[in-house]
């Protein structure tokens, strides 16, 4: 949720006065204030916790596009590895609380910096998350199948990983190199 919402204000998407400040992980952090947006990402990331904990993610996606065009212009990809050793029984391997905070504190960072070296973006833009999951996850009824969503003349950035005693989360941006918008 809070990667999420740095990306979504870092990057323009939605105006800045409707986020507010708040300290997550030694950090401060800009979350929305947008009550829709706010029940739309709880309904997505509910749903996205129940398949981590079935240890069914494979990858997540926002997809920042543009709203004229519909053409993507960013993928923000979140890639899960599972400990799949792990089974409801057994115990998960310790990871101390204060280096998951670390791991995933150095993500948000680098989220903070890459407006640095992303391009700017020049258009009004949506953003949609895919969630990559197992065959045969059940998924809600509300919910639709998507195309990739893939860029064409793009460039890579990977950024730094983070773990948990589950799950192993490799983390890149990939983004249009060339504006036709």
């Amino acid at each position: 949720n809070y990667g999420i919402n740095s990306i979504l204000y870092q990057r323009g998407v939605y105006p800045p006065d409707m986020f507010t400040r708040v300290e997550k992980y030694g950090l401060g952090v800009l979350m929305t204030t947008e009550r829709q947006l706010q029940d739309y990402l709880d309904l997505v990331l509910s749903q996205l916790k129940a398949w981590l904990e079935a240890k069914e993610v494979h990858q997540v996606v926002l997809v920042i596009s543009s709203v004229d065009t519909k053409e993507t212009l960013e993928r923000w990809e979140f890639n899960v590895q599972t400990d799949e050793k792990l089974t409801h029984e057994s115990k998960p391997k310790h990871k101390d609380l204060k280096e998951i905070q670390s791991g995933i504190r150095d993500i948000i960072r680098q989220i903070v910096a890459s407006v640095t070296y992303l391009p700017i973006l020049e258009t009004a833009c949506a953003f949609d998350l895919l969630i990559y999951t197992s065959k045969n996850s059940g998924v809600p009824k509300q919910w639709a199948e998507s195309s990739p969503l893939m860029i064409e003349d793009s460039e890579t950035v990977r950024l730094k990983s983070f773990s948990t005693s589950v799950h192993t989360v490799d983390t890149a941006v990939t983004y249009k190199t060339s504006f036709d918008i």
